[in-house]
């Protein structure tokens, strides 16, 4: 997957994940809006045939950025909680 930035600013980040379909997409957007800071986290995808995902999130004061890697950090710990389950069986 490549992340293209397509705008950044302090409480404002806008990217495209190339190649993330809608299981990722969600995944990283519900887990942002866990986060108290993070005032919107939205994505679309333009056609279903081309997995090219815009992101925007938006924040209430927080780095937008760090939002999203708090989120991704989050997610990584959960999955591997998650495997780690799987292993057991």
């Amino acid at each position: 997957m490549e992340l293209k930035v397509l705008e950044q600013k302090k409480q404002r980040f806008v990217f495209e994940l190339a190649g993330a379909d809608h299981t990722l997409c969600n995944a990283i957007k519900t887990e942002l809006l866990l986060d108290g800071d993070v005032k919107l986290a939205t994505y679309a995808i333009k056609h279903p045939l081309i997995p090219m995902p815009k992101f925007i999130i938006e924040t209430k004061g927080k780095d937008a950025m760090k939002a999203l890697l708090d989120a991704s950090s989050r997610l990584q710990k959960e999955y591997k909680g998650f495997a780690a389950v799987f292993e057991k069986l």
